[in-house]
């Protein structure tokens, strides 16, 4: 029926990054050179949430309610069940901002790619490269600053084992520091893809095949719903994840 249709071009153009902006009944929007479509979409996240919290969120009111109320029920969470649990009390209070920081940002970024005038930016392994590499600098530098060299030293090699097997651990460790850095930025970016290409392809499929796929929506608009929860989802497991590596790192003892 439509014979020049090219259902990968047509997937691979809403998620590919790009200069240019696609806005309906607009067409396409240069960008500039230095700005893509994924970095416009960093600084309207970043906007967001600034907004969210510097000017909608009330702190000043005695009992928060609506909007403050929702996003308080989220920092009490990442609080209580998510710094403290995999920090401990001193370092998961001094943590919170940063895991509360790094979740609202995320999500912003995965919701934002849920409607059709934006674009996922998390879906961009150069998106969430840079946030795994924070965790990195995190875990080993600030084991570093905290407990100097022989801190670190513990963090990896644990004090009772023999020494001919430091030499082989010490090289495990190194590599189990980087493997489970690289997990967080490809776990976020798989998932964001994998949900986006998968509504494409069943959109796509109604222009292929007609009323021959006229439940093709139908179950696009299931994996939608699915996406929405894995938008979640996905936030709190990067912050997790993270909260118990760098606790891992900063308290080997436990």
């Amino acid at each position: 029926m439509f014979p020049t249709f090219n259902l990968s071009d047509y997937i691979m153009h809403h998620i590919v990054n790009s200069h240019e902006w696609h806005i309906p009944f607009f067409g396409a929007v240069g960008l500039g050179g230095f700005l893509t479509m994924h970095a416009l979409m960093m600084f309207i996240g970043t906007a967001l949430v600034l907004i969210l919290f510097l000017v909608l969120y009330r702190k000043d009111e005695r009992v928060p309610a609506g909007l403050t109320n929702c996003l308080e029920m989220f920092v009490v969470f990442i609080r209580d069940e998510v710094a403290i649990p995999s920090l401990g009390e001193k370092d998961g209070l001094l943590f919170t901002p940063m895991l509360c920081t790094l979740f609202f940002f995320i999500l912003v970024l995965n919701l934002l790619g849920l409607i059709p005038l934006f674009e996922p930016a998390t879906a961009n392994i150069n998106v969430t490269g840079p946030l795994a590499y924070l965790i990195l600098v995190l875990m080993v530098v600030g084991t570093l600053v905290r407990n100097g060299p022989k801190g670190i030293w513990h963090a990896m090699i644990p004090s009772t084992l023999p020494k001919l097997l430091i030499p082989f651990f010490l090289v495990t460790e190194v590599v189990s520091i980087l493997v489970r850095t690289v997990a967080l930025a490809i776990r976020l970016f798989a998932n964001m893809i994998a949900g986006h290409m998968v509504i494409l392809s069943f959109l796509g499929l109604v222009v292929l095949f007609g009323w021959w796929a006229m439940l093709a929506p139908v179950v696009a608009v299931f994996f939608y719903c699915l996406d929405i929860f894995v938008a979640f989802l996905q936030a709190y497991i990067f912050i997790l994840l993270s909260a118990v590596f760098i606790g891992q790192m900063y308290h080997p003892e436990h």
